[in-house]
């Protein structure tokens, strides 16, 4: 699953870095960034990222990702390696049996998605916004705990 996490956010990154009309021009650029895929597979990310094509500037039809904050394009773009070492990641804050996790813009939703998808026994659930998730814990369960079981699923806590 973590590839397919790596594979998505890379296309995250090449659409909102380039201007791409076709899906040879997408796995050609997936190709360089080391991911190896179908056509069939591309269409089905695309399609789980709702992804849709608009008029650029150019005045030619690209791929463009949902309104997300984190994904707008970028005038200079990076290497999608280097866009993606940088972590979504910021703090996480605890009151109780509640915790606030903050996220630069966009990441909140997928860390969630990653969060809930994990099932992690300590955490009975996420809401997320465009840069903070409300996550709630099990009574009982230390704060510790949580963020050793946070490290498996979210990058860089600590």
């Amino acid at each position: 699953m973590k590839t397919k996490n790596n594979r998505l956010e890379a296309l995250r990154m090449i659409i909102s870095s380039q201007e791409l009309g076709s899906q040879e021009e997408l796995l050609s650029a997936l190709q360089k960034e080391g991911f190896q895929l179908t056509q069939a597979t591309l269409s089905r990310d695309l399609k789980q990222l709702k992804v849709a094509k608009a008029s650029s500037m150019s005045g030619n039809y690209v791929y463009v990702l949902p309104n997300d904050t984190m994904y707008k394009r970028v005038s200079t773009p990076s290497k999608v390696r280097e866009m993606m070492e940088v972590p979504g990641f910021l703090s996480i804050n605890f009151s109780g049996n509640m915790g606030v996790i903050k996220t630069r813009p966009g990441y909140a939703s997928a860390i969630a998605w990653n969060i809930d998808g994990s099932d992690i026994p300590q955490i009975i659930g996420t809401i997320a916004g465009d840069d903070t998730i409300f996550i709630v814990i099990k009574e009982g369960v230390s704060h510790r705990d949580v963020i050793n079981a946070l490290r498996e699923v979210v990058p860089n806590i600590k």
